[in-house]
């Protein structure tokens, strides 16, 4: 981490914090929840000696970027302002995205709107969009009258951001846990329905675990305890705001250069994007160019299978990179 520059900036009216290192062209990590910069601390480095200038900011409302309390404050439109608005702040016309969880679909939503932005997208875990007639809402409450559901759970019980905020440790070891390849994580969906999250989680063996130490886990409890989890869980209440806009470029295809790195052992494969998500990527992307698959990864594979993503990533962006230069 010698390398690295913590760097404030204020941005589409944000307080936005970000992490930099390296000079070339220009490669931005985009993290999901309940995730910060600090997720892609074994990409950085190596994106960076390989001749790029890597930036990971705090998402809105995660890490040390302040976020609104409003949820509607967090659709594709105020997203996609942030991101333009660092890309100027950082002085570039376009970069190379890559994302994971809502990190991805900020990079998808860019690309959508503002496609001379990006010069390619490296897409981790989740492949697409998924299409849907019904809200993401309706859905999330239709399944949560039969088991636990974690999305209504975030938007309807009224208890989320205490409960989180009360045992950030426990929730995020916890969940850290349940979406690693040593766990199922649908399995928490054999809860009834009214279970807590944290109760809902499978109880986690002590840390130090292959891929994560204590002493890491305590850059996201510190994070968390200080902003709360609220910018976080309003991403999940913004995902019907973010439905209905969506809807002005459904059923067109991605236009951007796309790569797709996914894990085995993945939950969103698994749940979230239908029958056989992979061979439906070319429904999705005007120009899909290559698809890797990690073995022995869960959700969080960049950290998890760190060696092996970073690898990936490298290959891809070593194969664009006289296109993007």
């Amino acid at each position: 981490m010698a390398g690295w520059s913590h760097r404030y900036a204020k941005i589409n009216g944000l307080d936005v914090h970000y992490v930099e290192e390296g000079t070339g062209p220009l490669v931005v990590l985009l993290h999901g929840f309940p995730h910060t910069w600090f997720s892609w601390r074994h990409q950085i480095g190596p994106i960076a000696d390989a001749g790029f200038r890597v930036v990971a900011p705090d998402m809105r409302g995660m890490g040390q970027t302040s976020g609104p309390p409003d949820h509607r404050e967090y659709g594709p439109d105020r997203i996609v302002a942030d991101l333009t608005g660092l890309l100027d702040h950082l002085g570039a016309e376009k970069a190379v995205f890559s994302g994971l969880d809502f990190g991805l679909f900020a990079a998808y939503d860019l690309a959508y709107h503002r496609p001379e932005r990006i010069a390619a997208i490296i897409g981790l875990e989740n492949p697409f969009i998924t299409p849907s007639d019904a809200s993401p809402l309706s859905l999330a409450a239709r399944q949560a009258r039969r088991h636990f559901n974690h999305i209504h759970y975030f938007v309807a019980s009224g208890t989320a951001d205490r409960d989180l905020d009360a045992a950030p440790r426990e929730f995020l070891r916890k969940l850290f846990y349940a979406l690693s390849s040593d766990y199922h994580y649908l399995d928490v969906w054999r809860r009834p329905a009214g279970t807590s999250y944290i109760d809902a989680l499978p109880d986690a063996p002590p840390l130090p675990w292959t891929w994560l130490t204590e002493t890491e886990l305590e850059f996201y409890v510190a994070d968390y305890s200080r902003s709360g989890f609220t910018g976080g869980l309003n991403w999940y209440r913004a995902m019907d705001v973010s439905w209905e806009y969506r809807k002005s470029y459904a059923g067109r295809k991605n236009p951007v250069p796309f790569y797709f790195i996914g894990s085995e052992q993945d939950t969103d494969l698994e749940g979230w994007h239908g029958d056989d998500p992979l061979n439906r990527l070319g429904d999705h992307y005007e120009d899909l160019r290559a698809v890797r698959m990690i073995k022995q990864a869960g959700h969080m594979m960049q950290m998890e299978k760190s060696a092996e993503t970073t690898a990936a990533m490298l290959e891809f962006l070593a194969a664009g990179r006289s296109e993007w230069v």
